[in-house]
């Protein structure tokens, strides 16, 4: 009997293969370079070979960057809703549902307390996991609610963004935070207290139209994507190629726009320097009104 007239039995399984090795490696943007995860964790998600910078997860973060790697979750029980029962390709509600079980947290931002370089600081760290990174309800409350404590207890403020801009599922509310944390942080500056901007791969739209630009130092890491609009939208909208590099930390310092672009392995030591030079000038200050007083 030839082969086509053979009887055709269905497959009922296939057979699971997957290879020992699979998903311990990553491919790097930067050079092309494939990467052990291994390697690529050990050098703070950074490429050893073109130190291209990979985004990292908020708690990673907290722990490199704070003594001992310990911190206090400020407001953590604080969870999204959904007011304006929000639906495009999925309701608001499952992508929350999901985010939350992609990343275990409620929302995009972690509100702490630590020490760096032995001195007490309110540290705000987003995740890009959740949604994006975007700006709703619950991030502009916990990080207003963050500086509030920095005012009452006088402690540095460092922010930390990656994010996409405001969460377009909370609409006008999400856009209401970028007044609230910005006149939180007139107050913040009003008395005197230290805030250090730090941008990292992406900080976009109301993010950086609000408390991202505000530091009294404001830096970056490598090659982050900084900016209102991204990059395709203004060539569309003014119909003209951009420069080479537009948008990016680089740039953006070159064009007075940034203090400082510095690489993940020295932001910890870079900050307390800055912090040092900061308590300086606010022991000077708090000196010159007792004198005045």
């Amino acid at each position: 009997m030839t082969w086509f007239r053979r009887e055709r039995k269905p497959l009922t399984s296939v057979p699971d293969k997957h290879v020992k090795t699979e998903g311990l490696w990553v491919k790097c943007e930067g050079c092309g370079r494939i990467i052990w995860k291994k390697e690529l964790a050990e050098n703070q998600e950074v490429c050893p070979r073109c130190e291209h910078h990979f985004r990292m997860d908020s708690r990673r973060r907290l722990e490199l960057l704070l003594d001992e790697g310990a911190y206090h979750e400020r407001d953590k029980g604080l969870r999204s809703t959904d007011p304006l029962e929000f639906t495009d390709l999925k309701p608001y509600r499952e992508r929350l549902a999901k985010a939350e079980q992609a990343t275990g947290m409620l929302d995009a931002v972690i509100a702490a307390e630590g020490k760096l370089g032995g001195r007490p600081v309110v540290v705000c760290v987003m995740e890009y996991g959740f949604i994006g990174g975007s700006m709703g309800a619950v991030v502009g409350e916990k990080i207003t609610r963050a500086i509030e404590r920095a005012i009452e207890r006088r402690w540095p403020l460092i922010i930390f963004s990656c994010s996409g801009g405001a969460r377009m599922m909370e609409g006008a509310v999400s856009l209401m935070q970028m007044g609230k944390i910005a006149a939180a942080l007139a107050r913040l500056d009003d008395a005197g207290v230290p805030f250090i901007s730090v941008m990292t791969d992406p900080t976009t739209g109301g993010v950086t139209a609000s408390y991202a630009m505000l530091g009294d130092l404001n830096i970056a890491e490598p090659g982050a994507l900084i900016g209102f609009a991204g990059p395709r939208v203004i060539e569309q909208t003014i119909r003209q190629k951009l420069p080479e590099g537009f948008q990016r930390s680089e740039f953006l310092l070159e064009h007075g726009m940034l203090d400082a672009v510095v690489p993940r392995k020295q932001m910890r030591e870079f900050l307390i320097r800055a912090l040092e030079f900061c308590g300086v000038g606010m022991a000077a200050a708090e000196r010159a009104v007792a004198q005045a007083g």
